[in-house]
C-alpha cells in the first residue's frame, strides 16, 4: 500500500480535532457544571461564559476555551471541601499610568506663540497681552 502514510507529529493533535465544545457560565465560585457535575475553573473566569472542551469518547472534560478557541486553563472536578478553602481573588486592574510632570504639548506651542522661553510656565499662567 504505497498510498497510505504515516501522520508523524500531527498524529497527537489528531484527537484533539474532534473534541466538543460546550458553552457554560462560570458561576461566582468559579464553577461550571457539565452533565449534572461540576467542575472547577480558573477564578479569574468567574461571571464569564466559556467554553468547555469535552472529549466525547472518553466522557471526560478536557480544559477551557474562550470563543476564540484560546486556552483558558484545566477544567478539574469539584472538591467541594477545597473549594470552600479556595482563595477567591481576581486580578487588580493595570495601574494607570502616572501624570504627566512636564508640559503638554499645548503648553508648548502655547508658549512658542507667546515668545515664551521657559516651557515649565503653564499657558494658564500667562496673561493676554504679555
Amino acid at each position: 500500500m504505497p498510498r497510505i502514510r504515516s501522520l508523524g507529529a500531527k498524529a497527537t493533535g489528531l484527537d484533539a480535532l474532534f473534541h466538543h465544545r460546550v458553552p457554560r457560565f462560570v458561576r461566582k465560585d468559579g464553577t461550571v457544571s457539565y452533565l449534572g457535575e461540576r467542575f472547577e475553573v480558573p477564578y479569574e473566569l468567574s461571571g464569564k461564559t466559556v467554553r468547555l472542551v469535552v472529549d466525547p469518547h472518553a466522557a471526560r472534560v478536557v480544559g477551557v476555551e474562550d470563543e476564540a478557541g484560546n486556552s483558558l486553563g484545566q477544567a478539574t472536578a469539584l472538591d467541594a471541601i477545597a473549594n470552600i478553602r479556595r482563595v477567591r481573588r481576581k486580578p487588580e486592574p493595570a495601574a494607570a499610568p502616572g501624570e504627566r510632570t512636564g508640559p503638554n504639548l499645548v503648553e508648548i506651542a502655547h508658549a512658542q506663540y507667546h515668545g515664551i522661553k521657559d516651557h515649565s510656565v503653564k499657558a494658564h499662567d500667562v496673561k493676554k497681552g504679555d
